[in-house]
């Protein structure tokens, strides 16, 4: 999820002449090109080459797209996150490099990376969290919960993408509501955007990425009032939750993991600075 809108790009006279001419990586990656992409000096010895008419005109299609504000990995299909590779649908958050500040700070805390550890990822979405941690935990398994049925169906099919589909279990559900089990490791990247601030978000989060995976309500800490309060049922004594959080969440979030019966185990900041994750322990 991100915080912060950017400014649109300048006026161009057409799609063609603001994104017609793609970086060729980015080229070789929009029309899906498994050929490494040329060099610079192949754009030099190879410039007169044809190219065929369908390539040129599929390509120039997808980079429409990107000119029009379509993430590149909505254009593709999927996402790379952390060491794995993600399929993303209309109903999936687009995984981002913010999130893996969150698995970051979850793998530092735990003693034994070995262990049969037993996490829960609510609000899944693409189970891009849960997957990045069982690819990093040999003997762990993990359930990941969403509203979206979509959504279950793409964790899903990425845990069979990955290699990971005996040891993660995706189900529809409320945030953690009725589970009836205790996790050693609870993670969530909840909606945490204010409401008042969606219509300000850039084209490419507003526009494709699902509403209800960013609207956190007047204040963006609806979700988490609702996860900190069922963390007591969720979690064992010394249990770790993991969330993470809106730019200036990180206090408020701490508090509430507090006022739940968790002890404070570490704010962390993403690449950019920012705090980006907060660790609650349960009291033992």
């Amino acid at each position: 999820m991100l915080d912060t809108a950017t400014p649109p790009p300048p006026p161009a006279a057409s799609p063609r002449r603001e994104a017609g001419r793609p970086p060729p990586a980015l080229g070789a990656r929009l029309r899906g090109d498994p050929r490494p992409a040329p060099t610079r000096p192949d754009l030099f010895t190879r410039a007169s080459d044809p190219v065929p008419e369908p390539d040129a005109a599929r390509l120039l299609a997808l980079v429409e797209r990107r000119a029009g504000r379509e993430p590149v990995g909505r254009i593709l299909g999927h996402r790379e996150f952390w060491t794995i590779d993600l399929a993303l649908n209309p109903d999936t958050l687009e995984p981002r490099p913010d999130t893996e500040t969150l698995v970051e700070a979850v793998l530092k805390a735990l003693p034994d990376r070995n262990a049969p550890l037993r996490l829960l990822d609510l609000g899944t979405g693409t189970g891009c969290i849960l997957l990045a941690l069982l690819a990093e935990l040999p003997n762990a398994t993990g359930l990941g919960v969403d509203l979206s049925p979509g959504a279950v169906a793409a964790a899903t099919a990425n845990a069979a993408r990955n290699g990971l589909a005996e040891r993660a279990r995706f189900q529809t559900g409320n945030w953690g509501a009725g589970l009836g089990e205790r996790f050693a490791v609870v993670v969530s990247n909840p909606p945490y955007i204010p409401s008042a601030d969606i219509a300000a978000l850039d084209p490419e989060v507003r526009e494709h990425d699902p509403l209800r995976a960013l609207d956190g309500g007047a204040d963006g800490l609806d979700a988490y009032r609702i996860i900190a309060a069922q963390l007591p049922d969720l979690l064992p004594p010394g249990g770790l939750a993991g969330l993470e959080v809106g730019q200036g969440q990180a206090a408020d979030v701490t508090g509430l993991l507090a006022a739940a019966g968790l002890e404070p185990a570490g704010v962390f900041r993403d690449l950019g600075g920012v705090e980006r994750c907060v660790l609650g322990r349960r009291r033992s």
